[in-house]
């Protein structure tokens, strides 16, 4: 059998708190292991127990869900979160992205989509719809500033040409085995190219990579449509 999801669930409703976890704990891949009622909870519990993924609200008290991400993603950087929203756009999500999310959903989710996300970005992917990440960008990632863009050019320039078409492609919502099927190329050869942007974007994963294509100006909601 292989070795269960610790899950923490973040989140300021006791009865969400609850519901979450009672759709998690019946399920044998998955042991939620604590609960916090605030962002500075999470972030305390997740130092004490350690788990796989934590399932973070975004508007929460004392410290939110944004700030909380970002202290976890850089002082335990092998616990994943999946962030939580009950609104589908919400600037607060393309915030917690950016901070070191590695998925989002909005609140109203079923049971199997919440069990696909967690094992999803614990295995280090992105959980988030490519459809609803292009809404939310177009909704609250502006276009870049001329100073913005000049201030992120150095790290465009070390792109190939081949790793700037597949940035576009991530950005446009394909996965990899259509973006293989878009340039004729191999799936593997594919997620070699993305190990490599992804490490000179120094980006996590696909949903900063997007954010990034967007701020940058490779692309924008216009053409992504």
């Amino acid at each position: 059998m292989t070795e269960r999801i610790t899950v923490l669930i973040a989140d300021d409703q006791p009865l969400v708190r609850r519901g979450l976890a009672l759709i998690l704990t019946p399920d044998p891949g998955f042991a939620v292991v604590g609960e916090a009622e605030n962002g500075e909870r999470a972030v305390t519990l997740a130092h004490e127990l350690r788990p796989d993924v934590v399932v973070m609200d975004i508007r929460m008290p004392v410290l939110d869900g944004v700030a909380a991400t970002a202290r976890l993603t850089e002082e335990l950087p092998g616990c994943r979160v999946l962030a939580l929203s009950t609104f589908d756009l919400d600037e607060y999500v393309v915030a917690a992205l950016r901070a070191g999310a590695s998925g989002f959903l909005p609140k109203d989710v079923s049971p199997e989509e919440l069990t696909a996300a967690i094992r999803t970005v614990h295995a280090g992917e992105a959980a988030v719809a490519p459809r609803l990440l292009t809404s939310l960008i177009a909704a609250y990632v502006r276009a870049p500033q001329p100073a913005r863009a000049t201030a992120a050019a150095p790290a465009a320039e070390g792109l190939t040409p081949r790793e700037v078409e597949i940035w576009r492609l991530i950005a446009a919502g394909l996965d990899n085995t259509a973006i293989a099927a878009e340039l004729d190329l191999s799936v593997s050869t594919v997620k070699n190219h993305i190990t490599a942007l992804f490490a000179k974007l120094r980006v996590r994963d696909r949903a900063q990579a997007v954010i990034t294509a967007y701020e940058t100006g490779l692309v924008t909601a216009r053409t992504a449509d």
